[in-house]
């Protein structure tokens, strides 16, 4: 595998005077013991599917009540499986936000569905995310014919209920049925969070009794590496919009929390070409700039304290094709 390992960074208005970089990956401590629990606690897993762009990231974040997963307009942003953890009376529901379900074309596609359905397959509840303006297309006639072998009780979840007339609503969810005789049928915005709450009372009876899976102030059981490096790819998406591939990856290659409570961190963004690192660097670095300081300000947010980002920028030809790339990203590889 070609790799090009000229820097073009680090990229931050901070400079850290004679700083040592770290030299080790950052790795997160062990979880804390759970605490003595409630009586009659609950616990379960519901996964999330659907078509690119249904809203299933947007969604999962107004039921955890926090950002766990990324979301931009470009699709097929999710690639690997996110729990979002959500606590509603004493029952704790861990949400499976995963890849969109689509036609693979490539390895990175297949890996990506296959991880989709994956999901479905071991979650206690499956709720399939319908964007209501689109409606019944190809894709979600594909996703509902083999929804139909899942073995879990399902539900139909009709988003963006903000933008489409009731009427179609009804005959959407109607004409869904036909295909799968689904439980339940809810219709929300996840943009505004309208409807989430009749959502969550429902998770909250169903999923099955026992003890909480995580501590109930853990939104995520995604290390915060990887989230940095999810909400980096979010701005590089934002940023960039059609004129990167989505098969661009971000890396966290070292963290260090710092005597005045701030963080280090240190990321690379990895291309397939020259072409495309000239784009994510932009005239005179003014886009990998806007990009740092985008995701800087976002993390410093999430974890409560400053945040010093430095970006680097590589090529790595063929990446998509690389056993190892997808063990990072939490991927089977496509044989």
């Amino acid at each position: 595998m070609n790799e090009n390992t000229t820097n073009d960074g680090p990229m931050d208005e901070d400079d850290d005077n004679g700083f040592q970089a770290p030299t080790g990956r950052f790795d997160m401590p062990l979880p804390e013991p759970l605490p003595e629990m409630p009586a009659d606690t609950r616990a379960g897993f519901i996964a999330l599917i659907g078509a690119p762009n249904a809203g299933k990231s947007t969604l999962i974040n107004q039921l955890v009540g926090t950002k766990v997963s990324i979301v931009t307009h470009k699709v097929q942003t999710t690639r690997t499986i996110v729990r979002g953890v959500a606590m509603h009376g004493a029952a704790q529901l861990v949400f499976i936000d995963t890849p969109g379900i689509f036609k693979p074309k490539r390895r990175l596609d297949r890996a990506m569905v296959d991880t989709a359905w994956g999901g479905a397959r071991d979650a206690d509840l499956i709720a399939l995310l319908v964007d209501a303006r689109k409606g019944l297309t190809e894709e979600v006639e594909n996703i509902l014919k083999r929804l139909s072998s899942q073995q879990a009780p399902k539900v139909l979840i009709l988003n963006k209920t903000d933008v489409a007339k009731r009427e179609k609503l009804l005959q959407l969810a109607q004409k869904i049925n036909e295909f799968v005789p689904f439980e339940e049928t809810f219709m929300v915005s996840a943009l505004t969070g309208d409807g989430t709450e009749t959502i969550l009372d429902y998770f909250a009876s169903k999923v099955p009794d026992g003890p909480w899976l995580f501590p109930e102030d853990q939104p995520s059981d995604l290390p915060l590496r990887i989230l940095a490096a999810e909400i980096t790819r979010e701005k590089l998406f934002e940023r960039l919009h059609e004129e990167l591939p989505y098969i661009s990856t971000v890396e966290t290659e070292q963290w260090q929390a710092r005597k005045d409570g701030s963080a280090r961190i240190e990321q690379t963004i990895y291309v397939e070409r020259d072409s495309q690192k000239s784009i994510v660097l932009g005239k005179r670095g003014q886009t990998i700039k806007a990009i740092s300081q985008a995701a800087r300000e976002e993390l410093s947010e999430i974890i409560e304290a400053p945040v010093h980002l430095f970006l680097f920028v590589k090529v790595r030809e063929n990446w998509a094709d690389d056993p190892e790339r997808y063990r990072e990203m939490g991927l089977e590889f496509p044989k």
